[in-house]
C-alpha cells in the first residue's frame, strides 16, 4: 500500500477528491498525513476523514531553507512513499526536493510546459489561446518544469473568466491526480524512469 503525504495552502479541493478516492478499499494508496504552510481551510478535510495533519507556517521562519528543514522533519515522522503538492503555493527548497526526489508530484492548471507559475489560468486567458489544460508532474527544483506524468487539454470558451475556466479545469486536474497516484501505487507509473 502506497503511503501518501499531501501538502496544501488553501481550500484543498484536490485533497478532498484524493481522500474520497482513498476511502475505497480497492484504491491502492492511503493518505497518512496532510500538511499546510498556513492555517489552510483544507485542513478541515483531513479532520473530517480522520487523517492527522500539521502546519508549518512559512512566515514563522527567517528563510525558505529553515522552513523546508522543519517541513522535512514533519514529513520524516510519517515516512511517506509519495508527497503530493496539492495547491501548495510555495516553492520547496532545493534541499527538500533533493531529499525526496522523484517521489514528489504536483498538479498544475495548465498544459505544461505552457503557462507555468502561480497564474497559469490567468496567463492562458491573457494569451488568447483556445485551449489550455491540466497537468501532473514530478517536482524538480524549477517552477513547474519537472517531467510530465499526465495531462489533458481543456477548451477555453468565448467569454471565459479566470474563475469559470479554472472551475472547468479543476475536475480534470482531480481525475488526473487520482489516476497518477493509482498508477504509482500499482507500478504502472515508475517515477524513477519518468524523471
Amino acid at each position: 500500500m502506497l503511503t501518501v503525504a499531501v501538502l496544501i495552502s488553501g481550500a484543498g479541493s484536490n485533497l478532498r477528491a484524493l481522500l474520497e478516492a482513498a476511502r475505497h478499499p480497492d484504491f491502492p494508496a492511503r493518505i497518512v498525513v496532510v500538511g499546510a504552510d498556513r492555517d489552510a481551510d483544507g485542513l478541515a478535510h483531513a479532520e473530517e476523514f480522520g487523517i492527522p495533519s500539521f502546519s508549518v507556517p512559512f512566515r514563522a521562519f527567517a528563510t525558505r531553507d529553515e522552513w523546508g528543514e522543519e517541513l522535512g522533519r514533519q514529513l520524516e515522522v510519517w515516512s511517506p512513499d509519495l508527497i503530493v503538492l496539492s495547491g501548495l503555493m510555495r516553492l520547496l527548497p532545493a534541499s527538500l526536493v533533493a531529499r525526496y526526489s522523484p517521489h514528489i508530484i504536483n498538479t498544475h492548471p495548465a498544459y505544461l510546459p505552457e503557462f507555468p507559475g502561480a497564474h497559469g489560468v490567468r496567463d492562458a486567458l491573457a494569451s488568447g489561446v483556445t485551449e489550455t489544460g491540466a497537468s501532473v508532474i514530478v517536482v524538480d527544483d524549477g517552477v513547474d518544469s519537472g517531467p510530465i506524468l499526465a495531462q489533458e487539454r481543456v477548451p477555453v470558451h468565448p467569454g471565459d473568466t479566470e474563475h469559470r475556466l479554472h472551475e472547468r479545469i479543476k475536475p480534470v486536474e482531480r481525475r488526473l491526480l487520482i489516476d497518477v497516484v493509482r498508477g504509482i501505487a500499482t507500478g504502472d507509473i515508475d517515477l524513477k524512469t519518468a524523471s
